[in-house]
Parts: structure tokens; C-alpha cells; sequence
């Protein structure tokens, strides 16, 4: 129980810095635009960055389920 509780919380560490990550580039993008980045761009930068936050999000998500299915299973 006690692994399986771990496990979970390192799950949300992680999500938790990919958020982060996020965070931090639409922040570059905004000071960008106000440096002269067209709104179509940073529009993309922001798609760009959505999709690889929700891609890594879900990597982790089947991560945490494996290893969770794993300590089960001891």
C-alpha cells in the first residue's frame, strides 16, 4: 500500500513539473509577442506547447498505471 501510495505521489510530482514547464513557456511566448512575435505565431507556440504538455501527461499517466499494476502484483 505504502509503494503504491509513493508511486502515486511521484505521478503528481511529475505532472506537476510538465505543468510547470508549460507555464513557463507560454510565459516566453507572451514576452515575445510583446517583442514583435506575431499573434499567429505565438497562437501556434501555444498549440505546440498544449500538445506536448497533454502528450507528456498521458506518458506519464501510463507510467504511474504500469508501475501501479506492478506493485500490485508483488
Amino acid at each position: 500500500r505504502g509503494l503504491t501510495k509513493r508511486a502515486r505521489s511521484e505521478g503528481e510530482h511529475a505532472r506537476v513539473s510538465v505543468r510547470n514547464a508549460r507555464k513557463e513557456a507560454n510565459d516566453f511566448i507572451k514576452s515575445a509577442k510583446s517583442d514583435g512575435l506575431s499573434e499567429d505565431l505565438a497562437k501556434d507556440g501555444e498549440s505546440e506547447v498544449q500538445k506536448l504538455t497533454d502528450q507528456f501527461i498521458k506518458k506519464i499517466d501510463e507510467v504511474l498505471s504500469a508501475k501501479e499494476a506492478d506493485i500490485m502484483t508483488v
